[in-house]
């Protein structure tokens, strides 16, 4: 497959016009002053009074249609109402404009032919401009006429004005350029929106014991665990290992909740009775609402629940009985902790569930959505390729998403938004979607996913606006793909440099993670709940933000095995090493004299350090600090931005791109998992024989002093108290000048062969021969 050259996926510097050109020295004064200023012809219809009525019923179905050139919009129609309120606002992109008049037309619904009442006629160069912050232009009435210019009967109260998208009639407005877009849902599914995350919780349930069960069986020995149910999550205890009526489990069960808590925990004490089959001794329901909030390590009080066989319908009469297994356990909603719903290398809020522990904001992020050109076609509609593209952009709890452009390869959104930022070090991730909702058809159709760009804040210097070019790159089972690119201009204003500054010496998480830590397969499964707490409730806003949408920009299923990603995780790893490689390279050179005038230099710095020991660390640090400085004159001058060679996406094997989209589990034919397990077996191998190895070396130390070798443990233990004795009495400083000159002596002093503590510590037993 040939695949474009690396530098179509470079970063690309941009000067767009930013807010209409208005600048005061480096920095801009308009309100949308990241976008380009687009302008629109904005005409809201009020309401109509005294309209002419047509049928014998003394009544009229009016609607009013505006039309301007080729563009057409209409209102809702009223049935039988000759005094109608729309209150609805039309914008049309000044760019498409093709006519000198706007007409207003007042229309009475009909089945066969609607019927002409009236209309209201505008020229274009006498429309008032306006620009916010201005106060709303005020509606005015305009008697209508007929088609020869002559008044009738009826009025229409209309708003007429040029504007721009800072415009707040903006966002609900019906648009121009979605005059093919019909119906409510599918007019809701293209504005512009803002949606909030649910505030997340963690629930810790600590099961203590149980008391007074009651098993069907008495004559066996109960095996009791504790299943906690909340939605649709599931988590167990152990089985008990006091096999008694009064078992004991003192274990942790976390959940992820979600305010406002809509379903109550359940708690059921089952046993086990055969190896597929657990008998319920009891449940009993706890509603969240009344569980105790913990904002710090301090323990919670204790509570004991009554079991019962079924769980008391809210409104029926609760039995009383006289006697009740019970539960003791201490359950608490955890708020020092931050509920990851995103990967912690690209998290884009690490503060705590409970905003008593916020800290205050440093600064502002500020997003400007420009265009994208050369999007690639997602869909074919009536014959030909198309696209209707909208962005979504994610940081914090605040989602925010564009309207959406209808059939453009080159939309153009020029959309600002703003974030408050309570740590430098997170993550900004940008979307860029096809819209399959317009018509409101098939319900279950998914938005595809065009590309999506991460920028970390850290990277970015304070109150410098970016306006850069960045290439949409999605990876595809045949390879990696560009899907266009999107324009941003980004912002990050800083309120002060001191609290930034110190914001670096803080923990990344709250400290309740360090605190009472939790284990890796616990954020794991954690995450995974959480994320699908985020897609649930964000789809069930109106209009939704869908599940496939929130999972790419989360970055679900990332953890996944993909060979392209271990591959680029171990170049990553061997990038790291190559400094200390080349200082070694670099050593190895002045021990073997490739420089004799470079060994020479060596060798005075290592006399010097020797005998005035207290400069190496001022020595250490002042090369570093120069070191940084000289580096300061090629510090990157653009954010970072995906990298298809970092990732080793751009010369991917086919087979392992299709392991990577395969499912889980896998539903490739049975022949294709056998070659891929024997692959993964090869690989596997080879990290065994590398555990091995390492294994082996430090076996070879612990056996310096076991004795497992008596002779080479004498020779050791002999060797430690003569080396005890000579550096008792011999300076520091004299043993340091000959080690280091020995270790720098001429080649004409060395010989290929091992030193002889190498060759001893390689004659060193080791456990490779009690393996099987």
């Amino acid at each position: 497959m040939q695949r474009p050259p690396q530098e179509d996926y470079s970063l690309r510097e941009t000067n767009p016009h930013l807010g209409g050109g208005k600048v005061t020295g480096d920095k801009l004064t308009s309100t949308y002053d990241l976008v380009e200023q687009m302008q629109y012809l904005y005409v809201r219809v009020v309401k109509a009074k005294d309209l002419p009525v047509k049928d014998v019923t003394g009544s009229c179905d009016p609607y009013v249609e505006v039309k301007l050139g080729n563009y057409k919009g209409a209102t809702r129609h009223f049935e039988k109402k000759s005094n109608p309120e729309w209150n609805q606002v039309f914008a049309f992109s000044k760019e498409r404009i093709q006519a000198s008049g706007l007409e207003v037309t007042v229309k009475d619904k009909d089945f066969v032919k609607d019927d002409f009442m009236g209309r209201v006629v505008f020229d274009l160069n006498e429309i008032p401009k306006r620009v916010p912050p201005d106060s709303p232009l005020a509606p005015q009435w305009y008697r209508l006429e007929d088609r020869k210019g002559d008044k009738v009967k009826g009025e229409l109260m209309l708003a007429v004005w040029m504007g721009t998208q800072a415009d707040e009639a903006f966002p609900e407005a019906w648009h121009s350029d979605a005059a093919t877009v019909s119906g409510t849902d599918g007019l809701a599914n293209i504005r512009s929106k803002v949606y909030l995350s649910p505030k997340l919780w963690y629930l810790r349930v600590n099961v203590i014991e149980a008391q007074d069960l009651q098993p069907t069986d008495k004559g066996r020995y109960p095996e009791v665990f504790v299943r906690a149910i909340l939605g649709n999550q599931s988590l167990r205890t152990r089985v008990s290992m006091n096999k008694s009526i009064n078992p004991m489990w003192n274990e942790d069960l976390m959940f992820v909740v979600a305010e406002p808590f809509e379903e109550p925990l359940i708690l059921s004490v089952e046993d086990r009775v055969a190896p597929n089959k657990d008998e319920v001794l009891g449940r009993c329901a706890i509603p969240l609402a009344y569980v105790e909030r913990r904002l710090d390590h301090r323990p919670v009080n204790t509570r004991w629940c009554n079991l019962e066989k079924h769980i008391i319908v809210e409104g029926e009469k609760k039995k009383d009985f006289k006697f009740a297994s019970r539960i003791h356990m201490r359950i608490c909603l955890e708020g020092g902790y931050h509920v990851l719903d995103e990967s912690t290398h690209y998290s884009s809020d690490l503060r705590p569930t409970a905003k008593q522990l916020w800290k205050p904001s440093i600064g502002v992020l500020e997003l400007g959505i420009l265009s994208a050109h050369g999007l690639s076609p997602m869909k074919t509609k009536d014959g030909r390729a198309t696209t209707d593209a909208y962005c979504v952009a994610k940081y914090g709890q605040k989602w925010v998403r564009t309207r959406t452009i209808i059939d453009s390869f080159a939309p153009k959104w020029n959309e600002q938004y703003t974030w408050e930022v309570s740590d430098p070090c997170t993550v900004i991730t940008i979307g860029v979607f096809d819209n399959c909702h317009l018509q409101g058809g098939d319900k279950s159709g998914r938005d595809s996913r065009i590309g999506k760009v991460r920028i970390r804040l850290s990277t970015l210097e304070t109150d410098r606006v970016y306006t850069h070019s960045y290439p949409l790159l999605v990876l595809h089972p045949p390879g990696v793909k560009k899907m266009g690119e999107i324009h941003l201009a980004v912002r990050f204003n800083c309120s002060s440099l001191l609290n930034m500054m110190h914001m670096y010496s803080q923990p990344l998480l709250p400290k309740m993670h360090y605190i009472h830590p939790l284990t890796v397969s616990q954020l794991d499964s954690l995450r995974h709940q959480a994320t699908q707490i985020v897609s649930m409730r964000l789809s069930r806003a109106e209009p939704p933000l869908r599940r496939e949408v929130v999972e790419y920009m989360l970055d679900v299923g990332s953890h996944m095995w993909s060979m392209r990603r271990s591959k680029a995780n171990f170049f990553r790893i061997m990038g790291v090493l190559s400094g200390l490689i080349a200082v070694g390279k670099w050593f190895d050179q002045i021990c073997n004299w490739k420089n004799p005038i470079t060994t020479v230099l060596i060798h005075i710095l290592f006399l010097i350090l020797v005998l005035y020991p207290e400069l190496i660390l001022p020595t250490i640090f002042l090369y570093l600090f120069l070191i940084g400085v000289w580096h300061y004159r090629w510090r990157p001058r653009q954010p970072p931005h995906m990298d298809t060679r970092l990732s080793c996406a751009d010369n991917a094997h086919p087979d392992e791109l299709d392991e990577e989209f395969d499912n889980f589990p896998t539903t490739r034919p049975p022949d294709i998992v056998r070659m891929r397990y024997d692959r993964l077996r090869s690989i596997a191998g080879k990290i065994q024989t590398v555990v091995g190895d390492l294994a082996t070396q430090g076996e070879r130390l612990q056996s310096l002093l076991s004795w497992r070798d008596p002779r080479a443990t004498a020779l050791f233990v002999i060797f430690c108290l003569v080396a005890a004795i000579v550096l008792y009495v011999t300076p520091f400083q004299v043993l340091a000048l000959l080690a280091g000159f020995y270790v720098l002596r001429h080649p004409r002093f060395r010989h290929k062969l091992p030193s002889v503590p190498l060759n001893f510590f390689r004659r060193l037993p080791a456990r490779t021969d009690c393996m099987l």
